[in-house]
């Protein structure tokens, strides 16, 4: 492991706590569900590119892995998230028909990057599609659009700027029906550079959802646009009003406050997706 791996992983761990000791203090319906999931509840379908994987681990959170070949035996049910990682390259027809036949009967699907064109837009045409027109290995500001979105609680405060990675080829995301997809987060970078803004966004279909975002979702690295970013990562902590414990100083200790934030972001998005579908499926629960 490289200096710059070291770097990434001890910010995702540090934002990782701070995002669940946030999550407590703001959502604790959403903290309690997040401590309810057991590893059955997401599916990580690996990848070759992203590894949302290492963004579990680093929040702590049970899940199974399984390579792509896996997926054909794999029993899927209503009440879990799925996760393809970039860049999903399923064999044949029929698994794409299973993955929508698994949304609509309820099930959450969670890709990113090329799972755009290789799932998405495949399993479900009309909704959002590729625009040809590939990334650089670039990084951009990253906006909140959707703002009262449940999945976005948390995720940026007053002061953050996170700065987000694109990967080189990455697929931005043309919204084909925007009555139906919603977008969560956008950044004027991207659309500036690459025609279309939208970052991460959600569509429902059937009883399930898709949650798609550009690039890979393990941020591999970050800018420091400003003095704050570039200052120590402690700082982001004491905005957020965490308190410093020695296991979080020790993930802190030599990392910058810009390092932290873009990693802390990502980590309470998804931290985000998972209590909410386990919510929704503790709530079916006790009405069944």
């Amino acid at each position: 492991m490289n200096q710059q791996q070291q770097r990434r992983q001890k910010a995702y761990r540090a934002g990782s706590r701070i995002a669940r000791e946030r999550m407590a203090v703001e959502a604790p319906l959403d903290a309690e569900a997040l401590g309810a999931v057991e590893a059955s509840d997401v599916i990580v379908v690996e990848g070759i590119y992203d590894h949302v994987e290492l963004v579990l681990e680093a929040l702590e959170m049970p899940h199974t892995r399984i390579v792509m070949p896996q997926l054909a035996d794999v029993h899927l049910r209503p009440d879990q998230l799925l996760v393809i990682n970039c860049p999903g390259n399923l064999s044949s027809p029929r698994e794409l028909g299973r993955i929508r036949d698994f949304v609509a009967a309820g099930g959450s699907l969670f890709t990113t990057d090329w799972a755009l064109k290789n799932v998405v837009q495949a399993a479900f045409p009309g909704t959002i599609a590729y625009n040809e027109r590939p990334t650089a290995d670039d990084v951009v500001r990253v906006e909140i659009r959707a703002q009262d979105n449940p999945f976005l609680t948390g995720v940026m405060g007053e002061h953050d700027d996170p700065q987000w990675w694109l990967e080189a080829s990455s697929y931005p995301i043309v919204i084909e029906d925007a009555t139906r997809v919603e977008v969560l987060l956008t950044s004027s970078e991207l659309g500036a550079r690459y025609g279309e803004a939208p970052v991460a966004v959600l569509f429902k279909h059937g009883e399930g959802e898709v949650f798609h975002m550009i690039s890979h979702y393990y941020l591999q690295r970050t800018e420091l646009r400003s003095q704050r970013q570039s200052s120590a990562a402690v700082n982001w902590a004491a905005e957020k009003g965490v308190a410093m414990s020695p296991a979080l100083a020790l993930d802190m200790d030599g990392i910058s406050l810009g390092e932290v934030e873009s990693a802390g972001s990502s980590a309470r998005l998804f931290a985000n997706v998972v209590a909410q579908k386990k919510r929704r499926t503790i709530d079916k629960e006790k009405q069944s």
